[in-house]
């Protein structure tokens, strides 16, 4: 085990012990980090942070997976790549196993699969008494139904257990839209009303600034197999549509998950600049939805509106088996304005705000793990009320001291 400052890197199960029983003893917050994107990945000054770089195995039997929880996802796609599996999960080959499970985990198989935390079937937890204990649909109940989409309030998850899925392949689908983005949407809203759960797409319209995407409108699509002329199919309308660019072809799992700089890895990273908006989980992408998101990205050029099909498996857990919200949300939906120095003025920010008021003023709840900011007041609108009430007493058992805060911190 290693220690730098604040920050230590534990090598077992039994090294989160100590560490968790020390910040106990000098009441220290505990900061956890698995890939390093959340907003407290970079500030653990008040507390101790604990790093799970060194807790990322990944063991493959039959078609159960156990994940430390330091695993990336680009690690994990990779080995279940080779055994013909797959989990459902992030974009990002360097976001963190646990952050995003912990969070609920929208991936590119959320209608096909359910989100990661449908996929859970159990966990190794290091709770905030010291001790190592085992979580799931039949062993400490509470602790496994607050895991599922209640971050990571609750203990520090050493080992995460999925149930993967066997999958020959899949079918991609690039849309590039040189046209109207507001009838590209529509075209893509009225094809996911009555599409295959096989296939989940996004929308994702960004400036040349930002480095995670090729600038521009487009879709991207991904079936859940290796059936290009089913793709294809599905999404005429959309690539019939004039100014419409269409590629499809059959990668790996893990060709579609974008490299980024890994925190973790010590990789030289910019520093974001601020961002102004946020997200939700929607019933429906009206037109009115649709208008208002095409006119945001057009009124600002620093800007960025990225959207995610659901429905599918997503909507088959009923809303009370997990604490994640809004599963009757058929789109995840975000929107924002960078906040670049000499870029924008007071005026252009404060239009950034009240367009976004505008848009959020419907959704359903927001997902917590795209809220990249501390918003204490924010985290019961990240739950159902019957959840949070729930996650209330889940907290008050295995975590009285509230020792995990630098988290979306459920308040007892």
């Amino acid at each position: 085990m290693t220690e730098t400052q604040f920050t230590v890197r534990p090598a077992t199960p039994e090294d989160v012990v100590a560490l968790v029983r020390r910040a106990h003893q000098d009441s220290q917050s505990i900061t956890v980090v698995s890939g390093g994107h959340g907003p407290w990945s970079h500030d653990a000054s008040d507390g101790m942070r604990i790093e799970l770089t060194d807790l990322a195995d990944i063991r493959i039997d039959g078609t159960t997976v156990h994940i430390g929880g330091g695993a990336t996802w680009g690690a994990v796609a990779a080995a279940l790549s080779e055994a013909g599996l797959a989990i459902s999960s992030g974009d990002t080959s360097t976001v963190g196993v646990g952050g995003l499970t912990l969070g609920g985990g929208i991936g590119w198989m959320v209608r096909a699969w359910g989100l990661a935390v449908d996929q859970l079937i159990g966990a190794q937890v290091v709770t905030a008494s010291g001790e190592i204990v085992e979580a799931s649909a039949h062993e400490n109940t509470d602790l496994f139904w607050g895991l599922r989409g209640g971050g990571g309030n609750f203990g520090v998850v050493t080992r995460f257990d999925f149930e993967a899925h066997r999958i020959a392949g899949i079918a991609h689908g690039e849309y590039v839209i040189g046209g109207d983005a507001g009838a590209a949407l529509r075209a893509a809203r009225d094809v996911m009303r009555t599409a295959p759960r096989d296939l989940t797409v996004t929308y994702m319209d960004v400036p040349a600034m930002d480095p995670s995407a090729p600038a521009g409108a487009r879709l991207a699509a991904v079936w859940a197999g290796d059936d290009v002329e089913a793709l294809q199919s599905s999404l005429a309308p959309v690539s019939a549509l004039e100014g419409v660019e269409a590629t499809v072809t059959t990668p790996a799992y893990r060709e579609i998950l974008l490299e980024m700089p890994s925190p973790e890895a010590g990789e030289d990273a910019p520093a974001p600049p601020g961002f102004i908006g946020g997200n939700g989980l929607y019933a429906e992408l009206d037109d009115e939805l649709i208008d208002r998101l095409v006119a945001f990205r057009a009124a600002y050029p620093a800007s960025v509106v990225f959207l995610r099909s659901l429905g599918g498996a997503f909507g088959d857990v009923p809303q009370e088996e997990t604490p994640f919200p809004a599963r009757s949300a058929t789109w995840f939906v975000m929107a924002g304005g960078f906040d670049i120095p000499g870029m924008i003025d007071d005026d252009t920010r404060a239009a950034i705000i009240a367009d976004w008021r505008e848009i959020e003023s419907g959704r359903l709840a927001e997902y917590g793990n795209f809220a990249d900011t501390e918003r204490p007041q924010a985290v019961p609108g990240m739950f159902t009320s019957d959840a949070y009430d729930r996650l209330r007493t889940v907290k008050e058992k295995w975590d009285p001291q509230n020792l995990f805060r630098r988290n979306h911190n459920i308040i007892r």
